[in-house]
């Protein structure tokens, strides 16, 4: 049906594109493109092994070499850019999709490269020039963000008249056997989860020194694990979109172990992102510290356990109060058979490629730019539990949160 470009080579991407190669009737070619094209060829290579599929172009490219990337896209004529690549690079992949006329999906916010800050307001002011181009931007299209905006959308149109608390539960309870690893890209990393807190309340943001609301909750197939209230990003655009919610937090489970060995990283400066000297070189200490930690895509293999990620929500439904959970888990090891990349990674890429699915098939359509909850929940949830990521729902449950009265 159309052409699209992945841009990115990591585990992310890997997934997005095997899952890809097994819709041909929906993905009939597509271009892999990486500041590494030895890692684009791989991907490429695997999938002609394993599934058969010989519709893959790679090439290498920086995706910040705004006219480099413009020629490129010229050249290939993709009818969709699914950016798999760095936050660091949204902005110029938007702008090289708008010189060249192409729609463009991504998987997380603009992160600038000095601060470690999250928000939607430099993507968001890219509206216009979209809507008069007469293009699509979709915007984090991954799980979180991503699915759990779609969950939340769906609860809203089927389950409640009003969401008033939100609470967005992500646990990872898998085992890599590794003493210190992140299970995506390092540097993005450490640098979301040692910011401070945030989180909604009463119409106005509420920020906290990170790690200090902590909650052991029950995740389904998993059991109790402490959980820390964290900002994610989807929090804005779903406040924005859902002005009935009166509190709404992100929570995400953490170890011990890794939660110590964090804490050396930032004692001793290695989390830094301010550049500084080394044998008369200037480094950033936490790009030097990515070189020396394990690649995220190299935790699959003997990757046990699984994820869990979903929404908790209360709210009212015919005058009444109502509460429901919907979730998903993802198997690490099950992942790893049919993609070779561990879980994490698998549940960002099957998202990325059913919102591909969705636009190239029109049933996400419209010119501007858009977070995923405002589009029909309803056709991308029917077709994520076929690709690989079953969901699940209960009603009238213990959320274990606590409400006011």
């Amino acid at each position: 049906m159309s052409r699209i470009m992945i841009i990115g080579a990591g585990g992310v991407a890997r997934v997005a594109a095997f899952k890809c190669a097994q819709h041909p009737e929906v993905f009939s070619e597509f271009m892999i493109a990486s500041r590494t094209v030895s890692k684009c060829d791989a991907i490429a290579a695997d999938i002609r092994q394993q599934l058969g599929y010989d519709k893959i172009t790679t090439r290498a490219i920086d995706a910040e070499d705004v006219p480099a990337l413009t020629a490129l896209l010229q050249e290939y004529q993709p009818k969709l850019v699914v950016h798999l690549a760095l936050p660091y690079q949204d902005l110029t992949i938007m702008d090289a999709c708008l010189n060249a006329g192409v729609h463009y999906l991504d998987t997380a916010n603009y992160e600038p490269k000095e601060e470690a800050k999250f928000e939607y307001g430099h993507q968001w002011a890219y509206q216009e020039r979209f809507k008069e181009a007469g293009l699509t931007a979709i915007l984090g299209c991954g799980f979180d963000p991503g699915v759990t905006q779609v969950f939340t959308s769906y609860a809203a149109k089927h389950h409640f008249d009003e969401i008033h608390y939100l609470d967005i539960v992500d646990a990872n309870a898998g085992d890599h056997g590794k003493a210190f690893a992140t299970n995506f890209n390092p540097e993005i990393n450490i640098r979301e989860i040692t910011q401070n807190g945030k989180y909604w309340e009463n119409g106005e943001w509420v920020e906290i020194s990170p790690f200090s609301i902590k909650k052991d909750l029950n995740y389904p197939d998993v059991g109790p694990k402490a959980s820390y209230v964290l900002y994610h990003e989807e929090l804005e655009s779903l406040v924005k979109n859902f002005p009935t919610i009166k509190r709404a937090r992100f929570w995400m489970t953490f170890g011990e172990e890794y939660l110590t060995h964090l804490r050396v990283i930032q004692n001793i400066g290695m989390a830094g992102i301010e550049p500084v000297m080394h044998q008369g070189h200037e480094i950033i200490p936490l790009e030097f510290l990515k070189t020396v930690l394990p690649d995220p895509g190299s935790l699959g293999d003997n990757y046990t356990g699984q994820t869990s990620i979903g929404c908790r929500i209360k709210g009212i439904k015919d005058g009444k109060d109502k509460t429901y959970y919907i979730w998903n888990n993802c198997s690490h090891a099950a992942a790893f058979e049919e993609t070779g990349a561990q879980g994490v990674s698998y549940t960002t890429g099957v998202p990325a490629m059913t919102g591909a699915m969705m636009f190239l098939t029109g049933e996400w359509t419209g010119a501007g730019v858009f977070n995923v909850e405002e589009f029909n929940p309803d056709p991308f949830l029917e077709k994520l539990g076929p690709h690989g990521l079953e969901w699940h729902e209960a009603v009238g449950i213990d959320t274990e949160m606590e409400y006011p009265n």
